[in-house]
């Protein structure tokens, strides 16, 4: 997408792009020739142009355009000068100028050339020409420039860095934003399918438009002409008095590609597509997306509910919904549509409401990701809301969730964790369904807020449409019901929320208000004989001792009387007392699972079941705890040696083309290149080798085995430790030569380490979401024991250290600083960099990692490859 929200098709030119060269060429300007970086004066040139990249290859020079439909539109590419070096140039029709077509071909010419090794781009630019200055200036890359004469010499660094994406996210922001107000705020709507039976999904989405209030011009499309809902219909989009900016197809599944195609000839702007259907024939799917892709539309579905913009100058309902238009501060994108009608009904249920809501579907264009993008900067919404059963692009998810959870909440309706779930959701969203351990990992990197059910997400919308975010974990409980109060601090403990001692002040206010037998330590117990302003006062003083950042009110009404009477009042005057602390209230006997108790100024969630409550209070905890964590860095490791390891891996992958499992000598190489601690191995195929080697090393070794189809050496018997003169050598020898047979290939020669803990450092590469890294207790008895934690790549220092703080034995092996847990942050780094900057490794086991008071080492490690292209998955592009 361009800067205005228009769609381009971004792809290598070749030779039959000969024509449209010429025709751009020939229309350039007067001012365009002046200012051109280059031009090709005559048809020789042009073919000359087109056979060098043809006869170079893609290695050393490459031509990416920019074509609207058939239509080139601009030009980038680059030429490789000397090594890592080469020359980038741009050239753009004058009518698109200032659109940001050289900015996004720049984008995907970095993008390109970092796959092929290269690290600078060099150009030259007339100083007059300041706008194709600013394009590089003010790309994010580090830039230097030279003023030679008349001409700047520019200097484009492609190591790319977090400014980089910052940037580049901010302008696919703009973009995305501009074509998204087509979909969500569109002049004009046009019903295609609208019926005249009543049961038809065509009648309901024209009637909810209409009957909603739609502030825009509303058309109805029907091929048999006359009145649907009181308005004219037109035989098609053709016949329409003014192109609408948005269609809404509610039209079988087969005749979805013309329906789209005569829209985009027509010039409608997005589509909202309702069928169910395609994503089962692929060559539907294939027509839609085509259509979509080449007039430029931005499509919402197929197979979804369709969308509401709940803007006072919108009001727009295109859903086949019963409920209205709910207006409130809720941005909600869901795969599902039911789960979307579901959220409407609760919201309504609870007096909140949306700012928008967009059923994504199948996902063929518009997706959670665009839906954060429209968030992020959007003041009508407070909170977003997702229900994903698959993530797309995870690392771009990551991305901007992260920036859009500084500004405001997003909580995910997590789902697909089970067997059985995964096999619902890809029956009905054509999606592969999120790996529940990988996903939970990404949601606790971005600081998104994780739910498990529709109950647990209107509780925690409604503390945080209704209380401020708590600052942290440490809750007070204040009840007159003992029972109530014990099940209540049950429920916040085993939520993982803190109960710290009240202060001295506090107790003393509170045993002068209290009767005698009242509980003044945390829970407290105010008893059931308290009226209800003596409560709320009693709540009040808990809700200002200085060492609780939030409270939970259990109460049951009494005969003497109902302490939730007067609470709203107490908050709102807290509140303008400048104590915004939040309060959540469990009401024994409560028929909803979250009602409100409402004052002028405030309201209080009031939950049947304390766990509930305590669940919902410990998710917002989790969120403050996010916020209040310094984002972390991705270290750039200056030892680190990328050229080396990867021209160790292409090798590999020469000898290996299918993939498969490295070879121990290569495996330590490459680890060694990325300044892992991995202990010196000698690979031995004889035993005149090995003893050798074993004179060289000196003292005690370790001997393991080298054996085809061994993975797990010492499961597999194939390790002996403790061997220090040469008979103990030959005879380890004879041991593992008989017991692997004609496996055997020889051995692996290791000097002996100083025992320790036992850890694991792994990386799986997993097809939705990239490498993940774990980290957890290692040796033997690793999957036995199953203390791990994961995180996706890229690792900041914060995921590393909290991955380590993550593991169930934590506080007894990090506690003491008995073991030196910067070494070990420093191992996660360096293997997530790995598998960052080497797309190819598919697997990584480093079991055991082995941390003592003096240091980490890595005895053993297996890498695993696939040959694979590597993918810069933040480029800005559209799905194809």
């Amino acid at each position: 997408m361009l800067a205005d929200g228009s769609v381009v098709t971004i792809r290598p030119l070749c030779s039959d792009d000969l024509g449209e060269l010429e025709r751009l060429h020939g229309e350039l300007t007067e001012e365009d020739r002046y200012f051109r970086f280059f031009g090709f004066p005559s048809r020789t040139g042009l073919d000359r142009f087109l056979r060098g990249l043809v006869a170079v290859g893609d290695a050393h020079l490459l031509a990416l355009g920019a074509f609207r439909g058939d239509h080139l539109v601009g030009i980038g590419h680059f030429e490789t000068l000397v090594g890592e070096v080469a020359e980038v140039a741009f050239l753009v029709e004058h009518r698109l100028h200032a659109r940001g077509v050289a900015t996004l071909l720049l984008e995907h010419l970095v993008a390109a050339a970092r796959q092929r090794g290269i690290r600078m781009f060099l150009a030259e630019v007339l100083a007059e020409n300041s706008a194709m200055l600013r394009v590089l200036l003010d790309s994010g890359l580090r830039c230097s420039t030279r003023l030679d004469g008349t001409t700047y010499q520019v200097k484009l660094d492609l190591d790319v860095g977090e400014q980089y994406f910052s940037r580049l996210s901010d302008r696919e922001r703009v973009a995305d934003v501009a074509s998204l107000r087509w979909l969500l705020h569109p002049a004009s709507v046009a019903v295609v399918g609208a019926s005249r039976r009543t049961s038809a999904v065509g009648d309901a989405v024209l009637r909810n438009i209409v009957d909603g209030g739609y502030t825009g011009a509303a058309y109805a499309v029907n091929r048999r002409g006359g009145q649907v809902c009181g308005l004219r219909a037109y035989r098609s989009v053709i016949d329409l008095p003014e192109p609408p900016e948005l269609a809404v197809l509610c039209v079988p599944a087969g005749v979805v590609p013309d329906v789209a195609e005569e829209c985009g000839r027509s010039g409608v702007r997005a589509l909202v597509v309702l069928a169910a259907g395609l994503t089962e024939d692929r060559g539907l799917a294939e027509r839609l997306l085509e259509a979509v892709r080449h007039w430029g539309m931005r499509l919402l579905g197929p197979n979804c509910l369709g969308l509401i913009n709940a803007d006072p100058e919108v009001q727009l309902n295109a859903t086949f919904a019963a409920t209205g238009i709910p207006a409130g501060q809720v941005g909600v994108a869901t795969q599902s549509g039911g789960v979307g009608i579901a959220v409407l009904e609760g919201l309504s249920a609870l007096g909140l409401g949306i700012s928008a809501l967009v059923s994504t579907g199948d996902k063929y264009d518009v997706s959670g990701n665009d839906m954060l993008l429209w968030w992020e900067r959007d003041e009508a919404t407070r909170v977003g809301v997702l229900y994903l059963e698959s993530f797309g692009n995870p690392r771009k998810f990551a991305w901007l969730a992260r920036r859009t959870s500084r500004i405001k909440p997003l909580i995910v309706l997590r789902s697909g964790a089970s067997p059985v779930a995964q096999k619902a959701a890809a029956s009905h969203t054509a999606a592969t369904a999120t790996p529940g351990t990988t996903r939970d990992a990404l949601l606790r990197q971005t600081g998104v807020i994780g739910v498990d059910d529709l109950a647990e997400l209107l509780a925690v919308l409604a503390v945080v449409c209704w209380q401020a975010v708590p600052s942290g974990r440490r809750v007070a409980v204040v009840t007159n019901a003992g029972g109530l109060g014990v099940l209540t601090a049950d429920a916040c403990a085993r939520a993982g929320l803190e109960f710290p001692s009240l202060h001295e002040d506090t107790c003393a206010r509170l045993a002068a208000t209290l009767p005698g037998h009242a509980s003044l330590s945390n829970p407290v117990d105010a008893t059931a004989t308290v009226d209800s302003d003596t409560f709320a006062r009693t709540v009040a003083t808990v809700l200002g001792d200085p060492s609780i950042d939030s409270v939970v009110v259990p109460v049951v009404r009494t005969a003497v009387s109902d302490p939730a009477e007067g609470l709203a009042e107490m908050v709102a005057r807290e509140r303008e007392g400048g104590c915004d602390k939040p309060v959540l209230v469990v009401r024994g006997g409560q028929a909803e699972s979250v009602a409100a108790l409402e004052a002028d100024n405030a309201r209080v969630p009031a939950f049947a079941d304390p766990s509930l409550a305590a669940r919902a209070l410990a998710d917002l905890a989790e969120y403050a705890y996010w916020l209040a964590r310094p984002p972390g860095i991705v270290p750039d490791f200056a030892d680190v040696d990328t050229a080396a390891a990867r021209a160790l891996i292409d090798e590999a992958l020469e000898k290996l083309p299918g993939g498969g499992w490295l070879d121990p000598e290569p495996v330590a190489a490459v680890l060694r290149h990325f300044g892992l601690p991995v202990v010196p191995t000698t690979a031995c195929t004889t035993v005149t080798e090995a003893l050798a080697a074993f004179r060289e090393l000196g003292g005690c070794v370790v001997v393991k085995v080298r054996a085809a189809g061994v993975l797990h050496k010492a499961h597999a018997g194939g390790v002996v430790l403790g061997v220090s003169t040469v008979a103990e050598l030959r005879g380890a020898w004879a041991q593992l030569q008989g017991r692997f047979g004609a496996a055997f290939g020889g051995v692996v020669l290791q000097p002996s380490v100083e025992p320790g803990q036992e850890f694991l450092v792994g990386v799986i590469d997993e097809a939705a979401f990239g490498p993940v890294v774990t980290f957890g207790l290692g040796g033997t008895d690793t999957d036995l024991i199953a203390d791990r934690s994961h995180r996706l790549v890229p690792l900041t220092d914060h995921d590393a250290a909290d991955m380590l703080h993550e593991l169930r034995a934590a506080p007894q092996l990090f506690g003491d600083a008995r073991l030196d847990s910067g070494k070990l942050i420093d191992v996660l780094l360096r293997t997530a960099r790995m598998a960052e900057v080497l797309p190819e490794i598919a697997e990584v086991d480093l079991n055991p990692v082995i941390a003592s008071e003096r240091g980490v080492c890595v005895p053993d490690a297996r890498v695993r490859l696939e040959p694979r292209e590597p993918v810069d998955p933040l480029i800005r592009k559209l799905r194809a």
